[in-house]
């Protein structure tokens, strides 16, 4: 009797463990690691092309006036971009060259026939630094900018000077697919002034020129 007590107790025992343990919840599956998307770098050469328009003023300071020029360009670009890892800040070297179409002319008491003021190119050297949004970065630029002042007055020689002057300005740049970025930016360019003699000009003058401009381009990074 005693003997068949106690494999009861047992068996009873044993039922309520088994129960218990059914009803605990079971182990969640280890999770696979979550993903880390790498993000952007923007190291790296890179070539491309550019366009946009460009309006400014032209000072003739012995006719005793300015005119306003504008006008269109399109050019090539190339360019390096230094960006540390974990680094959002990106360091660079651009330089571009444009052909151009901006000019402006007048007429008034002492340039009776008519005098014009034509840049026909313009290129640049500028440092650039940026600050990355992963695949976006807005960027500030400045350094040297050179091009000619073309300076002309009916029944004159005129004259037509290469100078070189300064520039500085805004942009932004995104990447697209592949290795193609686009770029949209604003510089002010200053030529400087030439001078146009008493031969070339009556009377003899000082022309300077300045221009801002807003430029789209896409380039392709190596």
């Amino acid at each position: 009797m005693r003997r068949v007590l106690l494999t009861t107790i047992s068996l009873l025992a044993f039922t309520a463990v088994a129960a218990v343990a059914a009803d605990l919840p079971r182990q969640m599956p280890a999770k696979a690691p979550a993903m880390v998307p790498v993000g952007y770098n923007w190291t790296g050469f890179y070539l491309g092309i550019n366009g946009g328009y460009g309006w400014g003023r032209s000072s003739w300071d012995a006719f005793g006036t300015s005119t306003d020029v504008s006008g269109g360009m399109v050019g090539l670009t190339a360019g390096y971009n230094w960006q540390a890892m974990g680094s959002p800040w990106v360091f660079g070297l651009e330089g571009d060259i444009d052909w151009t179409n901006i000019k402006g002319s007048f007429v008034n008491a002492i340039c009776t026939t008519g005098c014009q003021t034509q840049n026909n190119w313009i290129g640049t050297v500028r440092g650039r630094v940026g600050y990355a949004w992963d695949r976006v970065m807005p960027y500030i630029t400045g350094g040297l900018a050179v091009g000619d002042i073309e300076a002309t007055q009916v029944g004159l020689a005129g004259v037509h000077d290469t100078n070189v002057g300064w520039t500085a300005g805004v942009g932004i740049e995104a990447a697209l697919a592949g290795n193609w970025t686009a770029k949209l930016e604003y510089l002010h360019i200053d030529l400087g002034h030439v001078n146009c003699g008493v031969v070339a000009c009556a009377p003899a003058t000082s022309v300077g020129f300045h221009t801002d401009q807003v430029r789209a381009g896409v380039n392709y990074r190596f």
